[in-house]
């Protein structure tokens, strides 16, 4: 495990300094799954929810988020990201909806945050549009799935899961 690179040497919270660092592309893919009653499932995927097209609105606050994710978290970096990519996937078996974020960019410090934001705001989006229906929703699971790039190089979670 690396040392905390967001504290200065005397324990103070501080932006890291990524100056002398290459840039290069760095890619990050995140995940997390929203549950509901099937009733509510079946209003979001059928147009039915008053509050309109769920998983549209869903899609785009996730890329919003993503791309304002400097704003939210106090010791992110601005970033000209690539890339948002924010699927939705309703599952009846959940039942709930799946939302998986890929978030991508040339520079020089990873897209992580960006596409975890960008899965953590998508299914508050979702809550937030079907909350009139069904208040005991719960959001789960948001992990960081993959990153690519950058000195540490590629990073899986299912590698993670397999070697302990």
């Amino acid at each position: 495990m690396g040392s905390l690179t967001h504290l200065s040497n005397k324990g103070e919270a501080h932006i890291v300094d990524v100056s002398d660092k290459a840039e290069t592309k760095r890619v990050a893919i995140a995940r997390g799954e929203i549950v509901m009653d099937a009733a509510t499932l079946a209003l979001a995927v059928e147009g039915q929810a008053k509050k309109g097209d769920v998983f549209g609105v869903a899609r785009v606050a996730g890329i919003m988020a993503a791309k304002k994710t400097h704003e939210l978290i106090p010791l992110c970096h601005p970033l000209p990201v690539t890339k948002i990519a924010v699927d939705l996937e309703p599952d009846a078996d959940l039942p709930g909806v799946r939302a998986t974020a890929e978030v991508s960019v040339t520079g020089k410090t990873g897209v992580e945050m960006e596409a975890l934001t960008a899965v953590g705001v998508a299914l508050l989006t979702i809550y937030d549009m079907l909350k009139a229906v069904d208040r005991g929703m719960r959001i789960e699971g948001i992990e960081l799935v993959e990153k690519r790039g950058g000195r540490s190089g590629e990073w899986r979670r299912d590698e993670m899961d397999k070697n302990g």
